[in-house]
Protein backbone atom coordinates (compact mmCIF):
# COMPACT_ATOMS: atom_id res chain seq x y z
CA UNK A 1 0.00 0.00 0.00
CA UNK A 2 1.27 3.41 -0.76
CA UNK A 3 2.18 6.13 1.54
CA UNK A 4 -0.70 8.43 0.23
CA UNK A 5 -3.14 5.34 -0.28
CA UNK A 6 -2.55 4.38 3.20
CA UNK A 7 -2.48 8.46 4.69
CA UNK A 8 -6.13 8.77 3.07
CA UNK A 9 -7.59 5.64 4.80
CA UNK A 10 -6.11 6.96 7.58
CA UNK A 11 -8.06 10.26 7.52
CA UNK A 12 -11.22 9.17 6.33
CA UNK A 13 -11.27 6.72 9.24
CA UNK A 14 -10.52 9.08 11.86
CA UNK A 15 -12.81 11.48 10.03
CA UNK A 16 -15.63 9.00 10.21
CA UNK A 17 -14.95 8.11 14.18
CA UNK A 18 -14.80 11.96 14.93
CA UNK A 19 -18.03 12.94 13.19
CA UNK A 20 -20.42 10.11 15.27
CA UNK A 21 -23.17 12.23 16.75
CA UNK A 22 -22.14 15.53 15.11
CA UNK A 23 -24.91 17.81 13.09
CA UNK A 24 -24.95 18.00 9.57
CA UNK A 25 -23.34 21.58 10.01
CA UNK A 26 -20.76 20.34 12.39
CA UNK A 27 -19.68 17.59 9.68
CA UNK A 28 -19.62 19.63 6.87
CA UNK A 29 -17.19 22.34 8.90
CA UNK A 30 -15.23 19.14 9.78
CA UNK A 31 -14.95 17.35 6.15
CA UNK A 32 -14.21 21.18 4.94
CA UNK A 33 -11.38 21.82 7.55
CA UNK A 34 -9.83 18.08 6.60
CA UNK A 35 -10.59 18.79 3.38
CA UNK A 36 -8.42 22.04 2.63
CA UNK A 37 -5.74 21.10 5.22
CA UNK A 38 -5.04 17.93 3.00
CA UNK A 39 -5.34 19.81 -0.25
CA UNK A 40 -3.53 22.18 0.71
CA UNK A 41 -0.15 19.94 1.72
CA UNK A 42 -0.78 17.53 -1.26
CA UNK A 43 -0.62 20.87 -3.44
CA UNK A 44 2.60 22.62 -2.21
CA UNK A 45 3.82 19.32 -2.72
CA UNK A 46 2.89 18.65 -6.19
CA UNK A 47 2.99 22.64 -7.11
CA UNK A 48 4.44 24.76 -4.42
CA UNK A 49 2.78 27.71 -2.97
CA UNK A 50 -0.33 27.99 -5.79
CA UNK A 51 -0.57 24.47 -5.63
CA UNK A 52 -1.44 24.70 -1.76
CA UNK A 53 -3.85 27.23 -2.99
CA UNK A 54 -5.80 25.30 -5.47
CA UNK A 55 -5.35 22.09 -3.53
CA UNK A 56 -6.82 23.54 0.03
CA UNK A 57 -9.86 25.32 -2.17
CA UNK A 58 -10.15 22.08 -4.06
CA UNK A 59 -10.04 19.80 -0.81
CA UNK A 60 -12.39 21.97 1.25
CA UNK A 61 -15.01 22.11 -1.50
CA UNK A 62 -14.98 18.60 -1.46
CA UNK A 63 -14.60 17.52 2.36
CA UNK A 64 -17.14 19.79 2.85
CA UNK A 65 -19.59 17.99 0.78
CA UNK A 66 -17.96 14.84 1.53
CA UNK A 67 -19.01 15.91 5.45
CA UNK A 68 -22.05 17.14 4.62
CA UNK A 69 -23.19 13.42 3.09
CA UNK A 70 -21.37 11.32 5.56
CA UNK A 71 -24.25 9.59 7.78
Amino acid sequence: MTGIKAATIAILSVASLATAGCTTTQKTLAGAGIGGASGAVIGNAVGGSGGAVIGALGGGTVGAVAGRNMY
